[in-house]
C-alpha cells in the first residue's frame, strides 16, 4: 500500500465511523489489530486513566510530572481541538503530521489485511485505529511509559487493550448515558472494568453509589485500591483562578504548589496525579518530590478553563456534561469579570437543558451558535432552551466565527467572554481567539 500523506490519513480515519459503534463489538477488533502490528503495547509499561471528568487533566498533570522527572513519556488523549496529531505526544511534543501519516498507513494496512482474511467483519473504527496509531508511534519512539486516557467508558474502550499495569479512576458522573448506562452504578461498572488482577489502581473521591461498585470490582479481582488518602490545604487563590496548594500523602509533603491548571476542581486531579506518580516511583521509575512539584506547576491543558488575552479576556472551557458545567459555574461565580458574555454551542446528543440551566443564568449576554458538525444542535433548538433559563440578552450567530466577532464587538473591555458547551466549539474558535489576542498585544 502506498504511504498516505497527512490529509489523506485524516480523511481515511474520519470515514471509519464514530467510536460509539465500537461499544457493540468489544475489544476483539483492537486486540486483533494490535496483534497484527506485533503488539506495540508490550514494548512499554502504561498508565490508563478512566472516569467521567478530569481524565485529560489528570493525564496532563502526570505527563508533566514525568517530563520533569526526565522520563520519556508518551501521552495519548482525546478529543483534539485543532489537529488529530494533538492526541499523541512524545516527551511533551506533539507528533508531526508526517509521522502520524506514516503510522496511520501501517495501521490501515494491518486492518485491511485482517478484513481480507475475514478475521474481522468490518474495519476497526476511528478510535480503534487512532489508538493503534498512538501505540505504534510510542513503540517507534521507544518511550519509557505510556499515559493513556480512555475515550469512552472503560470496559470496551480500545485503550483497555493495552493492559496497563497502573490505572486511575477520576470522578464518575453522568455522560454518554446511551452507551454506558442510566445509573451512576452502571456507568461506574463500565469504568471499573479496567481494574484487573495484579494491577495498581488509584481512585479519586466518588459518590457512594459509584464507590461501592469500584470497591466491589477491586474485591472480585483481588486488588487493594489506593483511595484518595491525600490531605491538602489551599494556601492562596490567584485572581484568575489558579490555586496554590500544599498536599500531604503518607510518603511525602508537597509545599505551596501553584497548580498549572485553573480552578479548584483541579486540586482533586492533581492529587490523583500525585498518587499515580508515587505508585510509579515504587515501580522502577525515579520520580523525586521536586519533579512532582515542578510537573504540577508546569502543566498546561488547552480548552479547559484556559484564559487568553485581556480587554475583554477570553475564557475557553469545553464543559459538555452537567458535572463539567457545574465546575465552570463555580469558577465563573468566583472569578468572572463583568459583563460576562457567554458564547454557547453544543452537540445535540448532550443534556443541553440541564447544562443550560446551570450556565445560562450567569451570562449578561448569551450568544448562541452552531458548530460545523453533523451532531451539532441547531441555533433554533438552543434558542428554545435559552428562553427558559436566561435572564440576560440573547443573540444568535450562524457560525462560531461570527459569534466571536459579535462577542468582541459587544463586550466591554473590563468584561469576559466565555466560550463553552463543547470542545468542538473550542476547536473551531481557539485559533481565531489566539491570533486576535496576539495581534492586540503585539
Amino acid at each position: 500500500m502506498h504511504e498516505m500523506h497527512f490529509e489523506e490519513a485524516v480523511e481515511y480515519l474520519l470515514s471509519l465511523g464514530h467510536e460509539t459503534l465500537t461499544i457493540k463489538l468489544g475489544l476483539r477488533n483492537t486486540e486483533l489489530l494490535l496483534r497484527e502490528l506485533a503488539n506495540p503495547e508490550r514494548s512499554f509499561p502504561a498508565v490508563q486513566i478512566a472516569g467521567t471528568n478530569g481524565k485529560g487533566s489528570t493525564a496532563t498533570f502526570l505527563n508533566s510530572i514525568c517530563l520533569s522527572a526526565g522520563i520519556k513519556s508518551g501521552l495519548y488523549t482525546s478529543p483534539h481541538l485543532h489537529s488529530i496529531t494533538e492526541r499523541i505526544e512524545i516527551a511533551g511534543i506533539e507528533i508531526s503530521g508526517k509521522e502520524f501519516a506514516q503510522h496511520a498507513t501501517e495501521v490501515r494496512a494491518a486492518a485491511e489485511l485482517l478484513l481480507k482474511h475475514r478475521q474481522i467483519e468490518s474495519l476497526p473504527t476511528f478510535f480503534e485505529q487512532v489508538t493503534a496509531i498512538g501505540l505504534v508511534s510510542f513503540r517507534h519512539a521507544q518511550i519509557e511509559l505510556a499515559i493513556l486516557e480512555t475515550g469512552l467508558g472503560g470496559r470496551l474502550d480500545s485503550t483497555t487493550a493495552a493492559s496497563a499495569q497502573v490505572c486511575a479512576i477520576t470522578q464518575i458522573a453522568f455522560d454518554h448515558e446511551e452507551y454506558l448506562g442510566n445509573t451512576l452504578a452502571e456507568i461506574a461498572a463500565e469504568k471499573a472494568a479496567i481494574i484487573r488482577p495484579g494491577i495498581k489502581v488509584a481512585v479519586a473521591p466518588q459518590e457512594p453509589e459509584a464507590l461501592a461498585v469500584i470497591l466491589e470490582r477491586c474485591k472480585q479481582v483481588g486488588v487493594e485500591p489506593s483511595l484518595s488518602g491525600i490531605n491538602f490545604k489551599v494556601d492562596r487563590v490567584s485572581p484568575d483562578g489558579r490555586c496554590q496548594v500544599t498536599f500531604e500523602t503518607t510518603t511525602g509533603r508537597y509545599e505551596k504548589i501553584w497548580l498549572g491548571l485553573r480552578g479548584r476542581h483541579q486540586i482533586e486531579n492533581a492529587a490523583l496525579a500525585i498518587q499515580l506518580a508515587e505508585i510509579l516511583s515504587t515501580q522502577r521509575f525515579s520520580i523525586s518530590q521536586s519533579a512532582i512539584v515542578t510537573g504540577l506547576e508546569a502543566a498546561r491543558h488547552p480548552g479547559r478553563l484556559e484564559l487568553i488575552g485581556t480587554g475583554p479576556a477570553f475564557l475557553l472551557d469545553g464543559a459538555h456534561n452537567v458535572a463539567g458545567a457545574r465546575t465552570l459555574q463555580s469558577f465563573l461565580e468566583e472569578f468572572a469579570t463583568r459583563p460576562l458574555t457567554m458564547v454557547f454551542g453544543a452537540m445535540r446528543d448532550k443534556r443541553i437543558e440541564e447544562i443550560a440551566e446551570v450556565l445560562f443564568p450567569l451570562a449578561d449576554q448569551l450568544i448562541l451558535t452552531s458548530i460545523q458538525n453533523p451532531r451539532a444542535a441547531s441555533v433554533e433548538r438552543l434558542n428554545q432552551i435559552a428562553k427558559k433559563f436566561d435572564r440576560g440578552q440573547i443573540k444568535n450567530a450562524p457560525t462560531s466565527d461570527e459569534a466571536i466577532n459579535l462577542a468582541t464587538q459587544t463586550t466591554a473591555p473590563s468584561g469576559m467572554i466565555c466560550i463553552t458547551g463543547s470542545l468542538y466549539l473550542i476547536g473551531e474558535t481557539r485559533s481565531l481567539i489566539v491570533n486576535r489576542s496576539e495581534s492586540v498585544s503585539a
